[in-house]
């Protein structure tokens, strides 16, 4: 009976590994990430060129989140006190449809570039923890900074220093 309930604490420790080593491990602060091109809704491609040179704050978002939502509201603002700097937002939904994201982009004057995220992104960036999730990305590919959930104002206001970098 003893050797029952030792093999069967094996077999669970076993799969409880594999099932954690298979998973990919979350983009943190201090990784990098190579985004060298990106179909965004409007029909446009943000390519290399387009990104060199810049900050990217990259929100991982759905129209259905609430949260995201407010965020997207303050991410305008950024945009809108951070043109014509080095500062690129971009929005990657995870929504399932297209429509539903471009409808939702119209509604709300988003004025900053948003994308489906695709297999590629999603595996680059890993399990996420949550949405909405920001990242601040420096011109070299590293993140500096990375927020799970919504962000306050201020916090979000307060990106507008990686413009004058």
């Amino acid at each position: 009976m003893a050797y029952l309930k030792y093999f069967r604490l094996m077999f669970v420790s076993i799969l409880v590994s594999v099932m954690l080593t298979t998973q990919a491990e979350a983009l943190g602060v201090g990784d990098s990430i190579k985004i060298d091109k990106l179909l965004l809704l409007d029909g446009r491609q943000l390519n290399a060129a387009d990104i060199q040179g810049k900050y990217l704050v990259v929100q991982v978002w759905a129209t259905w989140c609430p949260y995201c939502r407010r965020q997207n509201v303050n991410l305008k603002e950024l945009v809108r006190r951070t043109q014509g700097g080095n500062l690129l937002v971009v929005g990657l939904s995870v929504d399932k449809s297209e429509d539903t994201v471009l409808n939702y982009v119209k509604q709300n004057d988003i004025n900053f570039p948003v994308a489906m995220m695709t297999p590629e992104l999603d595996r680059a960036i890993g399990k996420r923890r949550g949405i909405p999730e920001l990242y601040v990305i420096d011109p070299s590919g590293r993140v500096l900074q990375k927020d799970v959930g919504q962000m306050v104002d201020l916090d979000v206001y307060e990106l507008a220093r990686f413009n004058r970098r």
